[in-house]
Order: structure tokens, then sequence, then C-alpha cells
């Protein structure tokens, strides 16, 4: 599976953006998909997931009210629509992709494909 990254990009504190993740390779509705994002000297960090079939979500504490996770099994895209940007949003976000086995998974070691990451910065 290969995985494509886009919609980052520069906005005001309080703005909205949607990010997508395109899939290739494989039927994407075996697949769980997720989010990351890895801001300036900090680790990588959880923030969303989707089962492949759609019908079950997870959010990480700082994400949920603001972040929401969504696909399209028929375009082959998942979503990360971002509400409400803060300043302390700016991170490189990366869309991950692991074989659904029927969980919701959370940390980055359950994810086998990755995409290359799309800059989010959020101006005060």
């Amino acid at each position: 599976v290969q995985l494509q990254a886009s919609g980052g990009g520069l906005v005001q504190r309080g703005g909205s953006l949607r990010l997508s993740c395109a899939a290739s390779g494989r039927a994407v509705s075996f697949y769980y998909m997720g989010w990351f994002r890895q801001a300036p000297g900090k680790e990588r960090e959880f923030v969303a997931t989707i089962r492949g079939t759609g019908s079950n979500t997870g959010y990480a504490d700082s994400a949920k009210g603001r972040f929401t996770i969504s696909r399209d099994n028929a375009k082959n895209i998942a979503y990360l629509q971002i509400d409400s940007l803060e300043p302390e949003d700016t991170a490189i976000y990366f869309c991950a992709a692991g074989p659904d086995f029927g969980e919701i998974v959370r940390f980055a070691g359950g994810y086998k494909y990755w995409g290359q990451g799309t800059l989010v910065t959020v101006s005060s």
C-alpha cells in the first residue's frame, strides 16, 4: 500500500484544514488508517484512526472535539478535518495504514505503511 498525504499549509489561528491521504496498491477497505503528527523537537504522536469499513474511529484526547477522521473507500482516500486550529497544532502530519484485524490501533508500531507527511503551520 502506498500512501500520499496532502492538504497541509499555512493557516491562521482559528482556521480549518482538511488533510487527505490517498492510498493505492490494494483495496483499502481491508486496512485501518490513521493520522499521526510530529511537532518540531517532539516525538511523533497519535492523532486519530479509523477502521477499514469506517465503522469505528478513535482519537487522542488532545484531538477530541476539533479533529474528525473519515474515509471514502470508493476513492481510496482518508481525511482528517481539523477545525479551530491552534499554533500548538503546527506539525508534520503523517497518514498510516495497517491490516484491519478488528481493533482500534493507537500506536505507531501497529501501522505497516506510512505516507511522507504534510506540513501544517498555524500562525498566531
